[in-house]
């Protein structure tokens, strides 16, 4: 071999070496990318009010329900949301608040003035806990890995196409330590999430649907929730009335929650 041909063979295997080195940065770089879409498809990514409706059922029959408003605002240092969640529905928790800030998540009673720590874990209704009624971006409390690609069930029961994204907690704030979340190869759209516990339990599965145009983009405005237990035990959340608002930073704080009305 002469002095071209082995410098052009070093030259190959150098680059050969650099996409190598490269490859596990850029895949990380797309499923950090594809789930910030994806985030950016679930919630506007402003100020805003939404009424969230949550029914639970059991073998088809109805159990319990709860009726929230959460309003939500960006954090201007990182980026997560500020969430205020006002319950409006049954009427003897009328007015309690749950309020996530930062990495504290705060449940208030008007009745007792009193403000105490919560677990994002926590069962609110049915399959659905505190963490799922504060607005959260995944990308910001998660580390991602892109899994690979492959066909999922659909919340309207269609086989789609899709990226598997694996999901690490880096948080106690997070309600789940782990997700696989499957995003729709063609669109972006989160299509099924299965949530885990630190032991690699299934808690629950979730499908996205009732796709709808809100606020500038095409939205899931209803999330089914099935117990991973007992998949007969049901909850639907369905979220209407979008409506984007300045809500103030004050709003956000623990200590003002008793001075807290509805806009």
């Amino acid at each position: 071999m002469n002095a071209r041909s082995k410098w052009t063979a070093l030259a190959g295997l150098a680059v050969f070496a650099a996409l190598l080195a490269a490859g596990p940065a850029e895949a990380g770089a797309d499923a950090v990318a594809l789930l910030s879409r994806a985030d950016a498809i679930r919630n506007p990514q402003t100020s805003f009010i939404v009424d969230v409706d949550l029914v639970a059922y059991e073998k088809g029959r109805k159990t319990d329900s709860t009726t929230v408003t959460t309003h939500s605002r960006k954090d201007s240092n990182n980026g997560q949301f500020l969430s205020l969640v006002y319950i409006e529905q049954p009427n003897r928790d009328e007015g309690k608040i749950i309020l996530r800030n930062g990495n504290l998540l705060w449940f208030f009673d008007p009745a007792s003035k009193a403000s105490v720590r919560l677990s994002p874990r926590q069962r609110l209704v049915g399959n659905a806990s505190n963490g799922d009624v504060v607005t959260a971006n995944f990308a910001l409390d998660y580390q991602v890995e892109l899994i690979g690609e492959e066909e999922v069930m659909d919340g309207d029961r269609r086989m789609t196409p899709a990226y598997r994204l694996h999901l690490t907690s880096e948080s106690d704030i997070t309600p789940y330590n782990a997700i696989d979340l499957w995003v729709d190869k063609t669109t972006s759209r989160p299509v099924k999430g299965e949530f885990f516990t630190q032991s690699g339990r299934l808690l629950k599965a979730a499908w996205y649907r009732g796709w709808r145009p809100v606020l500038g983009e095409t939205r899931p405005t209803e999330v089914v929730i099935a117990d991973g237990f007992d998949p007969q035990n049901v909850t639907l959340m369905r979220m209407s009335n979008f409506r984007t608002q300045d809500l103030p930073q004050s709003w956000f704080s623990n200590s003002w929650l008793p001075s807290f009305r509805k806009p």
